[in-house]
């Protein structure tokens, strides 16, 4: 088809239809990978003008150290503590408002808000609602739970960071799972009803089966939105307290501009970028597997 399309067209409209397009790819995105990759070969600390090639000692040295392997287990926490209740949280709230509801659309749209509301603004509004006077705290206090040091202590601050980001994504969840239910046959629900399915039978029979391609979409796009969280843990936790919320590209924030070792702080998200292909590759392969279209 490649060859019949290369033929059909001459040279000029092959360069307007094909290249161009392509131009923002590469200049953005393959350039910047190219260069990436050749960074992580070499010692740069990102000021000087000279640099050492020192070949995979960046890797070697990342892949041996109890830091990364530590930011690897948080991250990995941090992706199914985030990715499992906005995928659950997002379902119900479209289940909840698949029916004729009165005032549906503005529901929709006020639990959809905070995917629009910048993450920093939002992360700064939730820190102070996580201080020990703060709203949670106080909420708490009335039912007889005392004082939770949300971004202080190491056990809690990963847990606050989740919730920051559950709260973000639910709403966005939700939109996708609405449209997909939306979709249903009508006499799939007139089936159910006329078996007496209760409602968790017709949540499981029908509903979760139906929307299992929005699910694996959705499963794909945070999972990357998870590796790629950074603004709710700088203005959070700042990686801390203890390392306790310092995902994988927080560590490469760090090892980039704080302690300016770009050569390191590159080998590490050229193996970011190998972890994120690698979840994609295995979620389609399960996906293909499964026969979801």
């Amino acid at each position: 088809m490649g060859s019949n399309l290369r033929s059909r067209l001459s040279l000029p409209q092959w360069a307007l239809y094909i290249v161009v397009p392509m131009l923002p790819l590469i200049i953005f995105w393959f350039i910047p990978l190219v260069v990436s990759v050749l960074i992580s070969f070499t010692n740069w600390d990102y000021i000087s003008p000279t640099y050492d090639i020192v070949g995979l000692k960046n890797y070697g040295d990342i892949l041996t150290s109890d830091t990364f392997l530590k930011s690897l287990g948080i991250t990995v926490q941090f992706g199914l503590g985030t990715v499992l209740p906005t995928l659950v949280i997002g379902f119900f709230l479209a289940y909840l408002l698949n029916d004729k509801l009165e005032g549906k659309a503005w529901y929709q749209t006020f639990i959809f808000s905070p995917w629009i509301t910048p993450m920093v603004a939002m992360s700064i509004v939730w820190s102070w609602m996580y201080r020990p006077e703060g709203f949670i705290n106080v909420l708490l206090g009335a039912v007889g739970i005392d004082v939770v040091p949300w971004l202080t202590d190491s056990r809690w601050a990963l847990l606050a960071v989740m919730i920051v980001t559950v709260w973000k994504n639910a709403g966005y969840a939700m939109i996708f799972y609405a449209d997909a239910l939306s979709k249903i046959p009508k006499s799939l629900y007139e089936v159910g009803f006329l078996e007496g399915a209760s409602t968790w039978q017709k949540i499981r029979c029908i509903l979760l089966p139906m929307v299992k391609s929005t699910t694996f979409f959705l499963i794909i796009v945070n999972l990357i939105s998870s590796l790629q969280a950074y603004d709710q843990i700088s203005v959070l936790t700042q990686g801390g307290p203890s390392g306790s919320t310092r995902t994988l590209l927080y560590l490469y924030y760090q090892m980039a501009f704080e302690e300016f070792n770009m050569g390191r702080a590159t080998a590490l998200a050229v193996i970011m970028v190998f972890i994120t292909g690698l979840f994609a590759f295995v979620l389609f392969a399960m996906k293909r597997k499964g026969g979801v279209r």
